[in-house]
């Protein structure tokens, strides 16, 4: 199966690496000696992650005289921002729909207002004819007649 150009970009993307050589050509171009210069590796390990990065269409190299600089290609960053903002839309709407159903459901609760046997938050705690010492008799003890 083949692997479609979104997503060869998006596993380019994974390393944290190659994110970083990312973050570096959106500044400015740049040579494979000039962003080994910030790694602690091979420029040929640097040059490996160039190549994943080529092959994903998000880099690409050029000649200049002696040099070679890489850089950005906006064209498939483009592609990754369509594709993420579509999801964004669709998660968007979903979210505006549950806000209105749990606002629905607070402004039907309201409507009802607090059941017969719900404390209502006013009353103090054991307050109520469920948690009440006194009976049918009066203070004291139960069963006792006054």
């Amino acid at each position: 199966m083949a692997v479609d150009q979104l997503s060869r970009a998006f596993v380019a993307l994974a390393d944290p690496t190659r994110r970083d050589i990312v973050a570096r050509l959106s500044v400015r171009d740049a040579t494979v000696g000039e962003l080994a210069e910030s790694y602690a590796m091979s420029m040929q390990a640097v040059s490996k992650h160039l190549k994943v990065l080529e092959e994903a269409g998000l880099v690409s190299r050029s000649r200049d005289a002696q040099r070679r600089p890489c850089h950005l290609e906006p064209q498939v960053f483009d592609l990754m921002t369509s594709w993420i903002e579509r999801y964004r839309h669709q998660a968007e709407e979903r979210f505006r729909r549950l806000d209105a159903v749990l606002a629905a459901m607070a402004d039907e609760a309201a409507d009802d207002g607090p059941a017969d046997d719900e404390p209502t938050g006013d009353e103090p705690a054991g307050a109520g004819p469920a948690h009440s010492t006194e009976t049918e008799a009066g203070p004291g003890h139960e069963g006792e007649k006054p």
